[in-house]
């Protein structure tokens, strides 16, 4: 369930997603046109590193803790920077901003986003948490659902955020059959999905399902902060991104590496950049 977040609020797949995410907010919105943000899984919307959970787990101390303040932080993660920073008006790492959050104060005047959460409880501390900006609604739904409902939206561009727990033995062929539709439906939509690289066949057969779906543009961008060999736990993440090369290719060379040599827990960090389709 969403709500154990709060034990990996802030790690290094939270950076990779985020920074990701801001650096193509940050370039959809160079062009006036009103954007539509779909955040499928969006949990709470923010967490409390003070909390028990995550002073427990630690893992935002092996994440974004390492990062607040970095001299050498490469460009295109400045904007994720800055919106960790407005999350913490005092100073400090308190306060950890999920993906709506993030979304919801880059939102302008025109642009509007609906994030979703399947559990009653998360959706109504979203509500509460995205209630200073008009501009985000919360549906507590099934977010694959989001995408049947919600796709193609009246703004004719977006950017979709798929996010999921990743809790069901089922969730890598649910999330390509989702993934499918989503692009029948919405094919010059922009997609950031987020993966775990736990399963590394799991993760594969994703991928493939993607590559064999004829979706353009489709390119991945995976982190490993140590040889997932060497430890149990997740030692690495991905993104896959649909219509999105041409903003995320070259911020992501450089936050890429950069995080690499910055999160790295041992040997065999790694940061790989794979195009799977063409434009």
């Amino acid at each position: 369930m969403n709500y154990l977040h709060g034990f990996h609020a802030g790690n290094h797949a939270d950076v990779l997603k985020h920074a990701a995410l801001m650096a193509l907010l940050t370039y959809l919105k160079a062009k006036e046109k009103p954007l539509f943000v779909l955040d499928s899984h969006g949990g709470r919307g923010a967490y409390d590193l003070t909390a028990p959970e995550a002073l427990r787990s630690g893992e935002y101390q092996q994440g974004i803790a390492r990062l607040i303040g970095a001299a050498d932080a490469p460009a295109p993660f400045q904007p994720y920077l800055r919106a960790i920073e407005a999350a913490n008006p005092r100073g400090g790492l308190s306060v950890y901003p999920g993906s709506p959050v993030l979304v919801a104060r880059a939102l302008r005047v025109q642009d509007r986003l609906v994030a979703c959460d399947l559990h009653p409880k998360e959706a109504e501390i979203l509500k509460e948490t995205l209630y200073p900006w008009p501009r985000a609604r919360v549906e507590a739904r099934d977010g694959y659902g989001a995408l049947r409902a919600l796709l193609p939206p009246p703004e004719r561009r977006g950017l979709i955020l798929i996010d999921p727990p990743f809790e069901k033995k089922t969730e890598f062929s649910d999330l390509a059959d989702a993934m499918t539709q989503a692009w029948k439906r919405f094919p010059g939509g922009v997609y950031l999905v987020w993966y775990p690289l736990k399963d590394r066949a799991g993760a594969d057969m994703f991928l493939s399902r993607i590559k064999a779906g004829g979706m353009r543009d489709a390119t991945t961008y995976e982190l490993f902060v140590r040889d997932p060999e060497a430890a149990p736990g997740m030692a690495g993440s991905g993104l896959l991104a649909l219509n999105a090369s041409f903003a995320l290719d070259p911020a992501m060379d450089q936050i890429g590496p950069w995080l690499a040599a910055r999160l790295a827990q041992g040997p065999g960090a790694r940061f790989t950049k794979t195009r799977l389709t063409a434009e």
